[in-house]
């Protein structure tokens, strides 16, 4: 979705109706972790799951708050240097929305897989690893939404594009902000860009991420919904007789 011309300047009727890929998650698809899910945005799809806080290795150990550890794995193959920048950013970015020091000396592991990259694959990882965060039930102090947009080759901002748009960009930005005060809890740059053009991103980003946050509630209200709904077993009261005085 094209949201800025060659100028810079930001179409102020598209950011009201920013649209982005279609989002789907899935809460829970694995059985042996403490919270996983399957987020698929676009074609692009990642699974996520979580462990913690368990037992930390006597190296890890910190005195003060919890180790988070992140492991990616690509979708075939050994991972990349570029994998391995993708694992920290993860990584990094979850660090900062837990509240770790509730829990020192253990280990919050987080494992990511890749399963499809259609485009925006870091900003897919960074959401997966937040929803299943956030089904596995560790404290956290604000979720994070990673929004992906680039520049392409006439300097036009795409917000959310996929492969085939994200081909001959100038530059990619990958934002990720948190949800209580809307700030800036990391950015990942990649091209060469302007200042201006850095801030129209930005800007266009911001909007985008209050699509990102709608989301995660509606997909936690209708999980919450279903598990605490009360089971009603009707088959006694069916056959139940009335009692004779």
């Amino acid at each position: 979705m094209i949201v800025s011309d060659g100028n810079m300047q930001v179409n102020e009727d598209a950011v009201k109706n920013i649209k982005l890929r279609t989002l789907h998650c899935e809460l829970n698809p694995l059985t042996r972790t403490d919270g996983s899910t399957l987020f698929i945005q676009g074609a692009t799809c990642v699974l996520a799951s979580m462990l913690g806080p368990v037992e930390v290795k006597l190296q890890n150990l910190k005195i003060d708050k919890a180790h988070v550890d992140c492991i990616y794995r690509p979708k075939a193959g050994l991972p990349t240097i570029r994998d391995k920048i993708r694992e920290t950013m993860v990584k990094d970015t979850c660090e900062a929305a837990l509240l770790s020091a509730l829990h020192p000396r253990t280990l919050i592991s987080i494992q990511l897989q890749e399963l499809d990259d259609r485009g925006g694959l870091d900003a897919c990882a960074i959401n997966a690893a937040c929803m299943a965060l956030l089904i596995g039930g560790v404290p956290m102090k604000f979720t994070v939404a990673a929004v992906h947009c680039v520049v392409d080759k006439n300097g036009e901002i795409v917000l959310d594009p996929d492969q085939l748009q994200a081909a001959d960009n100038r530059a990619s930005f990958t934002f990720v902000f948190d949800s209580v005060e809307r700030d800036l809890v990391a950015v990942h740059s990649f091209g060469c860009f302007k200042i201006n053009q850095f801030k129209a991103a930005h800007l266009i980003c911001l909007a985008a991420s209050s699509t990102l946050f709608d989301f995660y509630r509606e997909v936690m209200h209708k999980f919450h919904n279903k598990t605490n709904t009360p089971f009603r077993d009707n088959s006694n009261a069916e056959s139940a007789e009335p009692m004779e005085d």
